[in-house]
């Protein structure tokens, strides 16, 4: 089965997450078929990035026709980005 999960990246104290594609059974940092975005979940109002989630539309509604299943995490995040 496929998911949409997030996979960690950056710092210890400092997690940033990509959103991928990827196969149920592989490790959370793991390979990944397709990564469709990014979520940062620590944005201080002096840091410059645009915005925290950052989604490609356009894969995300293709994978879940596909048949991909989004995790717990992914779908909140959907609802936040207005994907839902």
């Amino acid at each position: 089965m496929v998911k949409i999960r997030l996979k960690r990246m950056g710092k210890k104290h400092a997690p940033f997450y990509r959103i991928v594609v990827a196969e149920s059974t592989t490790k959370r940092d793991g390979k990944f078929i397709e990564e469709i975005g990014y979520y940062y979940p620590n944005i201080s109002p002096n840091e410059k990035l645009v915005k925290e989630i950052q989604v490609d539309v356009e894969k995300y509604k293709a994978w879940i026709k596909k048949g991909a299943q989004p995790s717990d995490a992914i779908s909140q995040i959907a609802k936040k980005a207005g994907l839902v």
